[in-house]
């Protein structure tokens, strides 16, 4: 594909005043090189010009692999060098840009964690086993309803908070879950009844009121996340196109710290409350106290999260709120909701498809468990093993979490395919037992299923569990974000209900025969309906999104469209035959002229005396060659874009 620079020295004229001439041909080799720059950034671009997705197969593994060398020479210099400067430094930029904005996640994963790990210690001999196990004394309905009221609260968070973040911003949702789990901490920590059955009722009633903090958290870390990421200019930087993927996976994986921190915590608070054995019978008083201060340690870090929200991110609704400002639109965005499915809807099958069959893997792995447990330990009364074995299972996801995050913004392999082959390899993991049951569990045979356990955990994380976290935010445009995106994680956690409830009926051989199948849906779902956003920088989605608000998606001719970023489906609906990169490239200039008149505009008003208040400006980006081929092409562009039409009404 030919690039603008190919076709030589334009001819000089004086500038075209009337419209008929296309001002591209009068630019200069300086103004060449700043467009060229703006909008052919390296990371993306070859130097012919050749966005990367045209390369053929060799051009892009040549392209890939060389930048990826360069990025990862100019990262490691970069570290080296604060480490030189200051040796915490580099410790204090992960804690600052990877823990903090995940601590929300972090929190919740200890929490939730928990609420699995303390019911075997209450069913334990010497505790509570006649309310919690046996169910003499306790309803029955009760117990269970543990599991599902958490799974509802944590739905409702993510469906209702994802629309009260997208209509009222993203930093009150982010505060607001913060104070909802915190309180529901403070709940948990302090449940009791008159009788055991009263006091069941009441942890069921803080767990789901902490459920809704929770639910909440997936859409706001997701989505306040990426739009920090991508930052507030109107180019683009390095950074947010090569890492966006890393900072909010990053973010994610501190829920496997939270799971990880959480039960070293319980180990230690049962070996400290039952004087240094594991072993039962537990005494009531050793189970209460593990219990409760094992809730009360994550309430005083969420309550300083709330502080922290309150207080040190008051910039969190910035995209949003320019968004919206460009849709002139102040309260939800409706309108946007509708073009959203009708333009993406699709889309939704994907995200929310495959999160639904994510979370019954992420809910059958424990089956892998109980059953290894019983053949390695068999005459084993103590719940010491399942949690040894759970943190040895936390420890296998938490590498898959770090791969994942590591290999999300590569281009060769990125968000689709690493979803695709997450799917495939957690189907293998569990139909090879499922046919082979008996042979497995022979304790001959154990270690190969327990293995299958630890490696299933991994593609689980270094799959599909980290990016339908990211993708059901990223696919979608910034007005409707957060309410996509809590939509789709509701349809997951509709998934670890189906499988809760669904296994209380059926034998575990069973289990593992249906379990496998919701791997291949996921699989194909991702195939079908899901666009690669690997490599595609957000802002173009952005400015496709602002064409199709116009009414004017055919108009728009950028990689957004490009068959790289489109789902099969997409492709198939002929989306892609928008693209031309050529025009593409005029139109985007044409764009930054219609900011360059903005801009000039709004200086002449501050030279007469009308301030404007308005701060979603970025005129950096002006250098005097690009205002000097403006300043002589000025009125030579008949093209309305979708920001003039704005103007003009």
């Amino acid at each position: 594909m030919a690039g603008y620079r190919d076709y030589g020295p334009a001819a000089p004229h004086e500038p075209d005043m009337t419209g008929s001439n296309d001002p591209i041909h009068s630019i200069t080799p300086n103004e060449r090189q700043i467009f060229d720059y703006l909008l052919k950034p390296d990371d993306s671009y070859n130097e012919a010009g050749v966005y990367w997705g045209d390369m053929s197969l060799a051009q892009q593994i040549k392209f890939v692999t060389n930048g990826d060398a360069k990025e990862s020479k100019r990262e490691l210099s970069s570290i080296w060098a604060m480490f030189k400067k200051d040796p915490l430094s580099p410790v204090s930029y992960y804690f600052k840009n990877m823990v903090l904005p995940g601590a929300g996640l972090g929190l919740e994963g200890y929490v939730l964690f928990s609420i699995g790990n303390i019911k075997p210690l209450f069913q334990a001999k010497g505790s509570f086993p006649d309310c919690w196990k046996t169910e003499k004394i306790c309803n029955a309905t009760w117990i269970a309803a543990v599991e599902y009221m958490e799974i509802s609260g944590i739905i409702v968070g993510q469906i209702l908070v994802g629309i009260l973040g997208d209509w009222l911003g993203r930093r009150w949702g982010l505060i607001q879950d913060a104070t909802i789990m915190f309180i529901g901490l403070v709940m948990l920590t302090a449940a009791w009844g008159v009788t055991q059955n009263g006091w069941v009722i009441c942890y069921v009633w803080s767990l789901f009121f902490y459920g809704i903090g929770v639910g909440g958290e997936y859409p706001m870390t997701a989505t306040s996340g990426m739009e920090n990421a991508v930052g507030s200019g109107k180019i683009s930087t390095k950074e947010d196109r090569l890492h966006r993927g890393r900072k909010v996976t990053s973010a994610f994986l501190m829920q496997g710290w939270g799971q990880f921190f959480n039960q070293v915590i319980l180990i230690l608070l049962l070996l400290i409350f039952h004087h240094g054995s594991g072993n039962p019978p537990y005494s009531k008083v050793a189970t209460q106290w593990t219990y409760r201060v094992s809730f009360a340690i994550p309430a005083v870090g969420t309550l300083w999260l709330v502080y922290y929200r309150a207080y040190k991110m008051k910039s969190a609704s910035k995209q949003l709120t320019a968004a919206k400002k460009k849709s002139k639109v102040t309260g939800y965005d409706t309108e946007s909701l509708k073009l959203t499915f009708t333009y993406f809807g699709p889309r939704m099958i994907a995200t929310a498809g495959a999160w639904f069959a994510n979370d019954v893997f992420f809910y059958g792995n424990k089956l892998f468990q109980s059953e290894f447990i019983g053949v390695i330990l068999p005459d084993n009364t103590s719940i010491m093993p399942g949690w040894l074995y759970n943190l040895i299972n936390v420890g296998v996801s938490l590498v898959g979490y770090y791969l994942a995050s590591f290999l999300i913004d590569n281009k060769l392999y990125g968000r689709k395919r690493m979803q695709m082959i997450g799917f495939l390899m957690d189907f293998i993991l569990f139909v090879v037992p499922a046919f082979h049951y008996e042979y497995y569990k022979s304790s001959a045979h154990i270690r190969e299923f327990q293995t299958m356990y630890f490696l299933s955990s991994f593609f689980n994380q270094f799959g599909p569990n980290a990016v339908t976290f990211l993708v059901a935010a990223e696919v979608y445009p910034t007005p409707i974000r957060a309410t996509a995106h809590g939509v789709s994680a509701a349809a997951g956690k509709l998934g670890a209900l189906t499988a809760s409830v669904l296994y209380n009926y059926i034998d575990t051989q069973t289990k593992f025969y249906v379990v496998p199948w919701f791997g291949l849906m996921g699989m194909l779902v991702t195939l079908l309906f899901l666009p690669d956003t690997t490599g595609l920088d957000l802002k173009e989605q952005e400015r496709r999104w602002q064409y199709i608000r116009a009414g004017r998606e055919s108009d728009y001719h950028g990689v957004a469209v490009h068959h790289k970023h489109l789902s099969w489906w997409e492709r198939w609906r002929g989306v892609g035959r928008y693209y031309a990169a050529d025009v593409d490239y005029k139109q985007k200039i044409e764009e930054m002229r219609v900011d360059w008149e903005a801009s000039q505009a709004r200086k002449a008003g501050e030279k007469a005396g009308h301030w404007d208040d308005d701060d979603d400006h970025e005129d950096s980006v002006w250098s005097s060659d690009v205002s000097t081929f403006f300043e002589r092409t000025k009125g030579s562009s008949p093209v309305i874009l979708p920001r003039e039409k704005d103007y003009m009404e």
